[in-house]
């Protein structure tokens, strides 16, 4: 049966025919939601960059969520390095039934770090709240984040030091809050130039990681399957949001009051959906509504921009369908149901849809970088793993792969430049801020 299921998923996705080489071909990813709006590029902290949802080779009794936060981390960047905001509400939401509501929730709130000397502080205590249905409790509270690594001498043995930040939690989940490496890679010095690719399709390497050496702010957790599987299509929907308090003055009875609400500013399941789909006079909008309202945007994924732009770019290697594009609603909006991967009903919301019962296939880093594209069904668009090439399926995706018109696409760059980690947290230490990879070395002079 599995089998049948991957060759028909080939049939569906992989790319019939020739490579095609060319130079400045077509791409269209941008970042995977790093500064991917009008508001949110004003507010980096407040700001998904990805989010990750699959089961843990290493505990497949487990599955590993991922929020990252805050774009473009230099470690070098001090005296006040990056920090989670401590007036934020970061939240990690999973639907079990497929209607686009939380049915669990995760709430992280984190305080402000002490300060040393002249140096800002990066270490931050904070509290996890698991919200199911109506019922909320505090199931973490105390915890620390390890430190930024500013360097040797400020923190030294530092992956020790990180180590330190994996907690248990009262539910029986683990968590880790924290500065990571940024898991996500890409040659977006070449998208921003009118979608070039440096070599050919982009599907032979070639490409400029953008994010080599940049950090994120990262909070995971590590829940057993016992907890998120429904029991029936063992299928969930999972995203992650950012809000914010605002604050409503009103006069009651000669005196004024203050109220203060959670305002959603920001919000992530699928990769690349708020800049490669949404037209940029919606983005922020679309960042403030919730997945159960996102029929509203069906005719930007069945009648994608980028598809257009291509054929205008590229008449050659076209035509890329532009209109009627199910297929994209389908894969994005409800999961796949011919073949059956992840389907979770026909509420069409943008979530990362998670199949409980698909098994991992490999360690992590180590699966197929093309996912279901490439036969490895662990993979986006089941869930997404760290390995997953988001930008060449995306791009594979919205050229016309499931719908007949196959080109090998691809951006040129197709791997992390630092290996994954085999346990949790799985994401690489960020660079020491001291080695400044990103800095030029200035001649001696004696």
């Amino acid at each position: 049966m599995r089998a049948l299921l991957i060759a028909a998923l080939a049939m569906a996705f992989v790319a019939a025919g020739a490579v095609v080489a060319f130079r400045g071909g077509p791409s269209g990813a941008q970042a995977s939601s790093h500064r991917e709006a009008p508001l949110t590029a004003e507010d980096p902290t407040a700001d998904q960059t990805d989010v990750y949802a699959f089961r843990s080779p290493d505990k497949p009794n487990t599955v590993t969520l991922i929020n990252n936060v805050i774009p473009g981390e230099d470690p070098a960047a001090g005296p006040n390095w990056y920090t989670f905001s401590p007036s934020a509400r970061y939240d990690i939401y999973v639907d079990r039934n497929g209607d686009g509501k939380p049915d669990l929730s995760w709430y992280f709130r984190f305080k402000a770090g002490s300060p040393t000397l002249f140096l800002g502080g990066t270490q931050q205590s904070y509290t996890v709240t698991k919200v199911v249905g109506d019922r909320s409790t505090v199931v973490g509270s105390g915890l620390m984040t390890p430190p930024d690594n500013i360097g040797p001498r400020s923190t030294p043995n530092y992956h020790s030091l990180a180590q330190q930040g994996v907690h248990p939690l009262g539910d029986g989940s683990t968590v880790f809050a924290g500065q990571r490496d940024d898991p996500f890679f890409g040659d977006i010095g070449a998208v921003f130039d009118l979608v070039a690719i440096r070599n050919g399709t982009g599907a032979t390497g070639g490409g400029k990681d953008f994010f080599a050496g940049y950090g994120v702010h990262a909070i995971e957790l590590q829940i057993p399957i016992s907890q998120l599987d429904n029991g029936t299509n063992h299928t969930i929907g999972v995203w992650a949001a950012t809000d914010r308090q605002k604050v409503t003055v009103t006069l009651k009875k000669h005196r004024l009051m203050k109220t203060s609400t959670w305002v959603q500013v920001s919000r992530l399941g699928n990769p690349l959906i708020n800049e490669l789909l949404i037209p940029t006079q919606l983005k922020d909008k679309w960042n403030s509504t919730t997945p159960d309202q996102d029929k509203q945007y069906e005719q930007y994924y069945s009648s994608p921009v980028l598809a257009h732009l291509l054929n205008v770019l590229y008449p050659s290697f076209g035509p890329f369908p532009e209109t009627g594009r199910t297929d994209l609603v389908a894969l994005l909006l409800t999961g796949l149901q011919k073949p059956a991967l992840n389907y979770t009903g026909p509420t069409e919301a943008d979530e990362l849809r998670l199949n409980l019962s698909i098994k991992p296939t490999a360690p992590v880093g180590k699966g197929n970088r093309l996912g279901v594209l490439g036969g490895d069904l662990a993979g986006f668009p089941n869930g997404r793993r760290l390995e997953d090439d988001v930008i060449d399926i995306a791009e594979r995706g919205v050229g016309g792969a499931l719908v007949g018109h196959n080109l090998p696409l691809g951006d040129g760059v197709d791997a992390n430049d630092q290996p994954f980690t085999a346990s949790f947290p799985y994401v690489p230490d960020p660079f020491a801020g001291f080695d400044d990879t990103k800095g030029k070395d200035f001649p001696k002079t004696g």
